[in-house]
């Protein structure tokens, strides 16, 4: 099919004019070409490069989370990440690819495609919904007609609201009467702050920033300048002794609570202190202990007590678990062994082991190709795992029984590979120790064959610390043994709180609010987090 016959005027200057039109019409779109096809060229390079850039951050994120979740959350040695930095890595990467990706974006230019809605959860349904209609206007011709609404759309966005101070101005009248001789006036409230400036929904504000967000009083007393509240970080800290005081009765009652349990793990970990006197920290250490009776169908709730002190020695565990006769889950430190002993009047504790401390020394090895035996034995732990996820929530019994059906056969194996291969290596290396360490644990690694109370590993007390870990990072230090017994009280109900899904800011207010109007000792239990209304 040919080209349409142009129609060309019979005036000669007409043609001319044609002509020229068409010649600088030809010249724009020759210009607007070179202009696309250079922006072309660019956005090709641009793209290029920022595909090369997030495929690089992309597997830099998939390093991290292999090494950080992958195969029971094993670390890489010495040099691996702290939490602290994993989490900081990750959000820096996504910040990274988030920022090429809207420069890509907005290098491509307006698409005219739109984009399909991204599923997400809806929005709490406790939220305040602030409902914003925005009516169309009317076209032109049509103001008289009846309006028939055919259907809308409807989105949702987070907004928030900025904490504000506020001043509660409390009156209290004093009144005479005409023949009486006295003077009336209401009793003054009970406050957990005698005379003090603080309400207890403002200590609990400070106590849960620094005890379970990690929130310094330094960063707290620059946060509060913002809203010219001037608070003194020293006050806040007297504030906060306290209401540790006033809390430390709660404190131990959950400690008591944890050591009723049938099974309780225990860790412990470094925190740096101030010494008197010296201006220098000094290493104390914080110890925790976590009854979690969900992974074997147990309905007690789940809890965490936190004990400050001085010393890692295993007289510091054997007092705080003095009295304890059932199962205590821990690491392979030797503090605790002590406690199975006779001699030490605790003999009704039993050991179990934790096996992601053995498989850590035997991956360490796997991922630097260091050792064929370590990478058989990795491969020979993964069924164990899988297991493990399937039994959790059943009850002891069935746990028991799939276990000794299935994950006895690989732990046999294991210690049988162990055994064989240990006399053919040297006693120096790091085989060797990683070996060592199993076989003098045997008897309480092999444990949780025989008892569905135990779990495979102690990872549960480890996630209960690592909020610890953080609030240590940004505080640096206790500022002196009774800072850290406040922060041992303190974190010990708000970890609790959070674990049974209990808002602690809530929680502690009105536990605050409850103890300043004298609430009786008898009635503690009801004061715990798991018992407050949600």
């Amino acid at each position: 099919m040919g080209s349409p016959e142009l129609e060309l005027p019979d005036d000669v200057d007409a043609l001319k004019a044609m002509i020229i039109a068409m010649d600088a019409q030809r010249t724009q779109v020759e210009a607007r070409n070179v202009e696309l096809e250079q922006r072309n060229t660019h956005l090709e390079a641009v793209t290029r490069t920022a595909d090369e850039r997030i495929a690089r951050l992309t597997a830099t994120i998939k390093v991290l989370e292999r090494s950080r979740f992958g195969r029971r959350s094993e670390r890489l040695g010495a040099d691996a990440l702290n939490e602290e930095q994993y989490a900081l890595a990750f959000d820096e990467i996504a910040t990274g690819v988030a920022a090429i990706r809207a420069q890509l974006a907005k290098a491509a230019g307006p698409s005219k495609t739109p984009r399909a809605p991204r599923p997400r959860k809806s929005f709490a349904g406790h939220l305040e919904r602030v409902e914003i209609v925005i009516e169309p206007e009317i076209p032109a011709g049509c103001e008289r007609l009846e309006r028939v609404l055919i259907g809308e759309d409807v989105s949702e966005r987070l907004d928030v609201t900025p904490a504000k101070f506020r001043v509660i101005v409390t009156r209290r009248p004093r009144y005479v009467y005409k023949g009486w001789d006295g003077v009336a006036q209401a009793a003054a409230p009970a406050r957990i702050i005698e005379s003090g400036i603080p309400t207890e929904a403002l200590l609990a504000q400070i106590a849960v920033a620094k005890y379970a967000d990690g929130l310094p009083l330094y960063r707290q007393e620059a946060i509060y300048a913002r809203d010219k509240v001037e608070i003194d970080r020293a006050l806040m800290a007297q504030w906060m002794g306290r209401i540790g005081f006033e809390l430390e009765p709660l404190a131990e009652h959950m400690l008591l609570r944890i050591k009723q349990g049938e099974r309780v793990f225990a860790d412990e970990t470094t925190l740096p202190t101030l010494a008197p006197g010296s201006g220098k920290a000094k290493t104390a250490y914080l110890w925790a202990y976590v009854r979690d009776d969900r992974p074997f169908g147990g309905s007690d709730p789940p809890m965490v007590a936190y004990r400050f002190e001085d010393s890692r020695a295993g007289a510091c565990v054997a007092h705080h678990l003095d009295g304890y006769r059932g199962i205590l889950q821990v690491d392979g430190y030797a503090g605790y062994r002590r406690l199975a002993r006779t001699d030490q009047g605790n003999d009704g504790v039993t050991l179990a082991a934790c096996w992601s401390h053995v498989r850590r020394k035997f991956y360490e090895l796997h991922v630097a190709d260091q050792s064929a035996i370590a990478s058989h034995t990795i491969a020979l732990m993964v069924p164990l795992w899988t297991l493990e996820a399937e039994v959790r929530g059943h009850a002891p019994e069935i746990r028991m029984k799939t276990r000794q059906d299935r994950s006895a056969r690989i732990v046999t194996e294991l210690f049988a590979l162990w055994e064989k291969e240990l006399p053919k290596l040297s006693n120096k290396s790091k085989l060797a120790e990683a070996i060592r360490y199993a076989i003098s644990r045997r008897g309480a690694l092999e444990r949780f064959l025989a008892d569905g109370r135990i779990e495979i590993d102690s990872n549960t007390v480890e996630r209960a610390i690592r909020p610890q870990t953080i609030t240590r990072k940004n505080s640096l230090f206790a500022g002196s043994d009774g800072g850290g017994r406040t922060w041992a009280t303190i974190a010990t109900l708000l970890a609790t709180a959070r674990m049974n899904q209990v808002d602690p800011l809530a929680w502690l207010t009105c536990t605050l609010e409850r103890i300043a109007h004298g609430w009786p000792n008898s009635r503690i239990e009801d004061l715990m987090p798991w018992n407050y209304p949600r």
